[in-house]
């Protein structure tokens, strides 16, 4: 009985962790809803994931970061039907697992497949929260506690 009023505690005082303004951000627009188009934004993210990444291997500083990708955004290995850009973009508030994602104009890679008429991806780039492993069964406590961990090391 003790330890389930100390869970019921703990989860009452679970803190709101909000992801801080000085973050890039990135969205892979799908051309339509259709299920190959959807396949196909996976597909890409996937790929450009692995390859920013790789180049954003053990940078701490957003600013490195920032011209990492500027300098190589035109370099990802996608298909020339799609648009790649770099700047500012509206991104709507959301809340997953307790963490918010304020709406508002953020730094962000935005690769749009297509006419870009289709369900969008998107996550935070830098740091580089799109890296968590995350699955059905994280429950949101351990999700927010990997999340307040990996903003930490980037302050």
């Amino acid at each position: 009985m003790l330890a389930l009023l100390v869970l019921i505690l703990c989860k009452n005082k679970q803190e709101t962790i909000t992801i801080p303004n000085n973050s890039i951000r990135i969205r892979i627009i799908a051309n339509s809803n259709s299920e190959s188009d959807i396949l196909e934004k996976l597909k890409i993210k996937n790929e450009v994931e692995k390859q920013i990444y790789k180049l954003l291997s053990g940078v701490k500083d957003i600013d490195e970061a920032r011209n990492i990708i500027e300098l190589n955004k035109d370099k990802l290995n996608i298909s020339v039907e799609n648009n790649v850009s770099y700047g500012y973009n509206y991104f709507p508030r959301k809340v997953y697992k307790n963490i918010i994602y304020e709406s508002g104009m953020y730094e962000s890679l935005v690769i749009t497949l297509g006419s870009g008429n289709g369900d969008n991806f998107w996550c935070v780039l830098f740091p580089p929260l799109c890296l968590l492993e995350e699955n059905d069964t994280t429950s949101d406590v351990e999700y927010s506690f990997f999340v307040k961990e990996l903003l930490n090391k980037y302050k």
